[in-house]
């Protein structure tokens, strides 16, 4: 018997215990806790998340987790702004590169970024790489971030703004021709098809992700948009008169909810915001705040798969199907924009059992809309053609939250960037 088996012996018929297991701090927590808080908060949005939760889902105390962190915010900001970092980081070309008539030689260097389209190429696969990498904390910089204090806010917009800023220098020297309000439309379309993978789950491949995505973007780069119409009249929502009070009361709530977060209205709010003398009154109508909520997600789920069924039956083929979606869905969510905003970005509020009925309908009403899709372009997998749908929706909420007061993302054109991401060129009925 050797003399470490006669030790564990002698341990055995004394009662002495095993030695006990030394259980060291991993050298990446720091990380850990990013990434699993990350997840967290793009899952169940900032106000739904605790730092137990976070250190639950780490099998950590929330006295391990405090040692990191002060406070959920000092968490929650730090991740937003290192990714916001992250992704400005991405979009800076090397310094030989930035002067047009500067480069150096070398065949796989700086020398290759001599022409317009290869900084283009650049800047855009260097953006889509960082954003595949923190698919889940780009999240929260979508939709999450209005939940910023107002200097961290600041920081973080002043990053997005170096995104499309550098995305445009490069646009420009690309295709010097643009208007300014045509270059600042597509420079926004770029950043939104990119991040677009943000806003849902569908999974592909990092390298067959990236291939995709800058696909989709070299769609948008030659756009040729149309005229602004001065003159033309944008979609607007019908006015309701005061005495529909359910229908007064679920438009006033999506108008809070869209201006300042479901989790910071109340129902007294809403009550008022309709017309209402007491919060009471609005329980004659429905159950509660989240049951107005419920039944917005509900009308901007129907409304897109209500649309389906008419314009397959009434299309010769499956591009005219889609090209008439995709005029439905730009009117409906243009003269409805609170709510397609709302519809982005209150998903986690909505009660658990409405939950996975809105999921499945959102789920058909994407396969059905990437069947089509196939039928027009049969090389894209079913992976593929439900990423390139969720990136022509996010077209429209991102261009109409950017220029809702302007007239640059006119239907027309926001018609015709969504052929570009879906087709890859203009539709052709």
């Amino acid at each position: 018997m050797s003399v470490d088996n006669r030790r564990t012996a002698r341990k055995a018929v004394s009662g002495d215990s095993a030695p006990r297991e030394i259980r060291r701090r991993p050298k990446n927590r720091r990380a850990q806790i990013a990434a699993a808080s990350a997840a967290a908060f793009g899952a169940l949005g900032y106000h739904g998340v605790s730092m137990e939760d976070i250190a639950s889902g780490l099998g950590i105390s929330s006295a391990a987790l405090y040692r990191h962190y002060p406070s959920k915010y000092a968490l929650f900001r730090e991740e937003l702004l290192r990714v916001g970092r992250a992704m400005t980081e991405s979009v800076e070309l090397p310094e030989v590169a930035r002067d047009r008539g500067t480069a150096a030689d070398g065949v796989g260097g700086v020398g290759e970024l001599r022409t317009p389209e290869r900084r283009l190429r650049q800047v855009l696969d260097a953006l889509i790489g960082v954003t595949i990498e923190n698919r889940p904390t780009v999240t929260l910089v979508r939709w999450e971030g209005r939940y910023l204090e107002p200097e961290d806010l600041t920081v973080l917009t002043d990053q997005q703004l170096a995104v499309v800023g550098a995305i445009g220098v490069q646009l420009a020297a690309l295709r010097p021709e643009l208007a300014e309000d045509e270059l600042r439309l597509l420079r926004a379309a770029l950043l939104s098809a990119i991040t677009s993978i943000a806003d849902h789950h569908a999974s592909l491949p990092a390298k067959s992700l990236a291939r995709l995505l800058s696909s989709a973007c070299w769609s948008i780069v030659p756009a040729e948009l149309p005229a602004v119409d001065a003159d033309a009249e944008l979609p607007v929502a019908a006015e309701i008169p005061d005495s529909f009070k359910h229908e007064l009361l679920l438009r006033k709530a999506v108008e809070l909810f869209h201006d300042r977060g479901y989790p910071n209205v109340s129902v007294e709010e809403i009550a008022t915001a309709a017309g209402l003398s007491a919060a009471s009154a609005v329980y004659r109508f429905y159950r509660g705040k989240s049951d107005l909520l419920a039944a917005a997600f509900r009308r901007a789920a129907d409304r897109v798969s209500g649309a389906i069924g008419p314009a397959v039956a009434a299309a010769a083929d499956a591009e005219a199907a889609l090209t008439t979606l995709i005029e439905q869905y730009v009117e409906g969510s243009f003269s409805e924009r609170a709510l397609t905003f709302v519809y982005y970005t209150e998903f986690q509020h909505v009660p658990s059992d409405e939950r996975t009925v809105l999921r499945n309908i959102q789920r058909l009403s994407v396969e059905e809309w990437a069947r089509l899709l196939r039928d027009v372009r049969p090389e894209l997998s079913p992976a593929e053609a439900r990423f390139l749908i969720h990136a022509a929706f996010a077209l429209v909420v991102d261009l109409g939250r950017n220029f809702s007061a302007e007239p640059i993302a006119s239907p027309a054109r926001v018609r015709l960037l969504m052929q570009l991401v879906l087709f890859g060129r203009p539709a052709r009925s």
